[in-house]
């Protein structure tokens, strides 16, 4: 064993260092600076050709798709199928509404016929809640109120929506009419009930969620037309109309009717009120009180 210690083991950490010091200058950097000193012309390579090439079928693959999405659809457009799907949904609704309408006449037609000589009276009472409720049809004297939407040009500071009828406005001219003495009301030929509903969705106004058809929106309503006249004079129903006239442009008239045949709604079913039924032992215990 000599005295001579063993060589140390390079540090790893140390290589990238040492390269950096020895060799500062990439090899690649190197030839190109090689070869200028010997005179070489450096070559431009294919690279940017092939980027050109690139670039120009890019090009043509985008014309190409813009073409094809601007180019008429041989078959029908979303739009299309749209309103064709809405147009036979709401000829559905109307042929099970008729069919609605033709079942509730016949079932007053059989308890006419079962009633009317065993309780008259009954038979009455029914009859005038199926005016009430909008179960039956009814026709006779009244009045009629239409509203019409502007054609007028008011300037740019009014909103379009401003210049067409609102649900508010048929909703205001329709509560005039009751508190005049209404017995019945249809709007656009949709029979009111207690449960009705005007309002709006979107630009449209519904009625039972059935779509009113515009510009002209025409309210009937069943009653004595001269003192109905007198009573919503006396509202501020004309007031309001006035308003919107002279504000907006909206039309509106009132005239009376001498016949206003009105449709019916169906059969009105219970949601939440139930026939009272009394106790049995309740009512044992009220006869015996009445009894001496």
């Amino acid at each position: 064993m000599t005295g001579v210690p063993p060589a140390r083991r390079p540090d790893a950490s140390m290589t990238l260092l040492v390269e950096v010091m020895e060799k500062p200058l990439d090899a690649g950097y190197a030839e190109a600076a090689r070869r200028r000193a010997e005179g070489e012309v450096p070559s431009r390579g294919a690279g940017p050709l092939l980027l050109l090439l690139v670039a120009v079928l890019l090009g043509l693959m985008t014309v190409a798709a813009a073409q094809q999405l601007r180019a008429p659809s041989e078959g029908p457009s979303a739009r299309e199928v749209l309103e064709q799907e809405i147009s036979e949904r709401q000829a559905s609704a109307e042929a099970l509404r008729a069919q609605t309408v033709a079942l509730t006449e016949e079932i007053e037609r059989l308890q006419a016929e079962a009633l009317s000589a065993a309780d008259q009276g009954l038979l009455d009472q029914l009859r005038l809640d199926g005016v009430v409720t909008g179960t039956t049809a009814v026709s006779g004297p009244g009045l009629e109120l239409t509203l019409s939407d502007s054609d007028a040009d008011l300037g740019g500071d009014v909103a379009p929506s401003d210049t067409r009828v609102q649900a508010v406005d048929l909703q205001t001219v329709v509560n005039a009419l009751w508190a005049s003495g209404a017995e019945a009301i249809s709007v656009g030929d949709q029979r009111l009930t207690s449960l009705s509903a005007i309002r709006h969705a979107g630009e449209a106004i519904l009625v039972d969620l059935v779509p009113l058809p515009g510009p002209s929106y025409v309210v009937r309503a069943i009653g004595d037309p001269e003192g109905m006249q007198a009573a919503y004079a006396r509202t501020g129903a004309p007031a309001y109309t006035q308003y919107l006239s002279s504000e907006w442009g909206i039309g509106s008239s009132m005239n009376p009717v001498d016949e206003i045949d009105l449709p019916s709604v169906g059969g009105q079913g219970l949601r939440y009120a139930e026939p009272w039924e009394p106790d049995v032992e309740d009512s044992v215990e009220d006869s015996q009180e009445e009894s001496p």
